[in-house]
């Protein structure tokens, strides 16, 4: 059936329903010249001129807000600035913009200009700078004026000879284009490019450096027609409402800011909250919910972790319609606690740098805490084995997603510059995707691991996430990570780091306790060697675990070190 409601959306959706509103089945038409910016906000500023796309809250509290006119005229107008300082099409632009509003209108203006985005964060030093200046070839790069950001670009800049433009918002600075000062002066109409300057839905729109879980960032590449793989997104995950408010914690600089906070939202015509803050306070999010009525709100599990802890009665959280989360697997005991606290059920999803939202409990359906639930009608998801042989139930394998017969909006097209990699993730008629996970008889699909951070002990394949489940149902426990660590004897024995909730004390004492409840839950070839009460874990930019950077650090730690009270002493029990 084509949409009803989302007009803008209708001629590049047709979706298919089940009685109870279940999505069965989506495709995409009219994408050939598909662009996001011309074909859904400047339409939704003819059609709806005056509501609302955006609310925005600065780090100050000013607050602003945006219409989808406003939208539109001041992409129109920084489209104009862009292209006198000599932007154009295929040019590779980054935008390291935090939750600066400026973000909204830079995006929908390289979109406008056929110029290719590549969203950064703000926590790049120098020598991140240097290799995505001369991996991704940048071009041009418009940059916060906030902290020492614009100084760690100049340093870069030296070695690396083609960026042709540097603007600063927010300030200006020698050497920058005051982004502020100068883009007032351009016009707010700007004509679509017809001829050879055509914009096409095959062409670069986006690049996404990954979050580099497993290896250095990759550049993950994705075309014009990326926006439409979002309405899966935002209709049926976020179930975002048209008279609503969705909230997203998410940095313009990684993948999720995209997914939670411009294309699928507007594509369902809904509003977007952002803000603009530089240090993540679990309860001024929960104000800024109670303040302004938000409907449907996305974090990543870190932050339900943290709000699990807190006293959830005492905000007014009844406005909120939908909640989800992603960006790595949720624990069941989150879950639960955070549908005690609220009454609130967590929909949880799973997708990549790679793709759109590809597993999911989306609208209609009733999630199984800890699932990452089913995959998406949009993509044809598989588990596949080691040998290419396609998983059955209950059986662990990598998550796939098969192209043979298609290719859908929002998968990437390539890992720019790097066909060796876009090769050995995308073979044979199948996308990799690393992940690996099993399917329960009713379809679920359960989250494992990153195939490399598979633990390999005593002849046993052993997944870090159900032992990290095991450990978050403990109530001091805020955050873990299990990895491997190298064992003259099991080949590798785990280890679990441990983060404690505020108020607990690491000791050998509660070092008992954690390896009493885990003999009591989980078969002895799962337990922990190695148990490490540690302030925090490192992270991506994203939020994501770097187990890698765990196992990296406890390589170079010599093994007569393991003697100084972190290894666990256990009997080993037999599995029959």
């Amino acid at each position: 059936m084509s949409l009803k409601n989302d007009a803008v959306a209708a001629p590049f959706i047709q979706v298919e329903e089940d009685e109870n509103g279940v999505l069965k089945h989506i495709a995409f038409t009219n994408d050939e010249n598909f662009n996001f910016a011309y074909d859904v906000v400047d339409k939704l500023a003819k059609k709806c001129p005056d509501k609302v796309a955006m609310i925005h809250i600065s780090k100050e509290g000013k607050e602003r807000s945006f219409t989808f006119y406003e939208m539109s005229r001041y992409s129109a107008k920084v489209a104009n600035y862009l292209q006198y300082l000599g932007i154009r099409k295929g040019d590779r632009v980054m935008l390291v913009l935090k939750r600066h509003y400026q973000f909204w209108f830079a995006i929908l203006a390289l979109h406008k200009i056929g110029a290719v985005a590549i969203p950064a964060t703000n926590l790049l030093l120098k020598s991140d700078f240097d290799y995505r200046f001369k991996t991704g070839n940048v071009d041009a790069i418009l940059c916060t004026a906030d902290g020492s950001v614009s100084r760690e670009v100049d340093k870069a800049a030296r070695s690396y000879r083609n960026l042709k433009v540097k603007i600063m918002v927010g300030a200006s600075r020698k050497g920058w284009h005051s982004f502020n000062k100068e883009v007032k002066y351009f016009s707010s109409h700007f004509r679509r490019p017809r001829g050879e300057q055509a914009i096409h839905g095959d062409d670069p729109a986006i690049m996404f450096f990954t979050s580099g879980t497993t290896s250095y960032p990759k550049i993950t590449t994705h075309n014009f027609k990326y926006p439409l793989g979002h309405y899966v997104t935002a209709r049926y995950w976020h179930q975002v409402d048209p008279d609503g408010i969705h909230f997203a914690i998410s940095d313009t600089g990684w993948g999720k800011a995209l997914w939670g906070k411009l294309y699928g939202q507007w594509l369902c015509e809904a509003a977007i909250f952002t803000y603009d803050f530089d240090d993540f306070d679990a309860k001024e999010i929960l104000r800024m919910i109670e303040k302004y009525r938000i409907t449907t709100f996305c974090a990543p599990p870190t932050v339900y972790r943290v709000m699990v802890h807190l006293k959830l009665d005492q905000y007014d959280l009844s406005s909120l319609q939908n909640v989800t989360t992603a960006g790595e697997a949720l624990n069941p005991e989150i879950f639960e606690k955070f549908k005690a606290k609220t009454g609130l059920t967590l929909m949880e999803g799973f997708g990549q740098t790679e793709t759109t939202l590809t597993i999911a409990n989306l609208a209609g359906t009733v999630p199984k805490p800890g699932s990452m639930g089913k995959p998406t009608p949009q993509y044809d998801v598989r588990i596949m084995l080691p040998d290419g042989t396609l998983a059955d139930t209950e059986e662990e394998g990598e998550i796939v997603i098969r192209t043979e017969e298609t290719i859908p909006d929002g998968l990437f097209v390539e890992y720019y510059g790097d066909e060796e990699k876009t090769d050995a993730a995308w073979h044979d008629g199948y996308y990799h995707t690393g992940d690996t996970a099993y399917c329960d008889a009713d379809g679920y699909l359960w989250y494992v691991g990153r195939t490399d951070d598979v633990i390999k002990s005593s002849g046993y394949r052993i997944g870090p996430f159900e032992i990290e489940n095991e450990i978050m149902k403990l109530p001091y426990v805020l955050e873990c990570a299990v990895t491997s660590v190298p064992d003259p004897i099991r080949g590798q024995a785990i280890k679990a780091s441990i983060v404690l909730a505020n108020g607990a004390e690491a000791s050998d004492k509660l070092k008992n306790e954690i390896m009493k409840s885990l003999k009591r839950n989980i078969a002895s070839y799962k337990w922990p060697k190695i148990l490490d009460f540690t302030k925090e874990l490192p992270k991506t930019i994203s939020g994501k675990i770097r187990r890698k950077e765990i196992r990296e650090l406890d390589e170079e730690i010599n093994e007569n070190e393991n003697e100084n009270g972190n290894e666990v002493e256990h009997e080993e029990e037999s599995n029959e």
